[in-house]
């Protein structure tokens, strides 16, 4: 089992920043990716950016791309989510995600909230 604990969600005027953490705890894979989903009120959870911890490889959703940078840290086996000229309408749930390739498995953290106001 993998456990994954998300830091750095809060209240955040329009044009401001805030940075995501997931922290990985347990179980580990060689093969696995991790990243972030996002889910608005009322709206289907949508994904956000992910990176492969294996090739360093990074995959945003266009819409984001430019402003959201997705990054990690090895040896905290920590993924981090920089939001630079946030929205109104980033305002959300953000989930940290960790998938496994070998098995096609998702692990999911319970979510940080993200508020940004007008």
């Amino acid at each position: 089992q993998v456990q994954l604990v998300e830091s750095g969600g809060g209240l955040v005027q329009a044009g401001g920043s805030l940075r995501l953490s997931c922290a990985a705890s347990g179980r580990t894979f060689s093969s696995y990716k991790m990243g972030w989903y996002r889910q608005a009120p009322g709206k289907e959870r949508e994904f956000v950016a992910a990176i492969n911890w294996s090739t360093d490889s990074t995959y945003y959703a266009d819409s984001l791309k430019g402003r959201f940078t997705i990054s990690r840290d090895n040896a905290k086996n920590t993924v981090y989510l920089k939001m630079n000229s946030l929205k109104p309408a980033d305002t959300a749930i953000y989930s940290c995600n960790y998938y496994s390739y070998a098995y096609g498995r998702n692990y999911w953290g319970p979510g940080t909230q993200v508020t940004v106001s007008s």
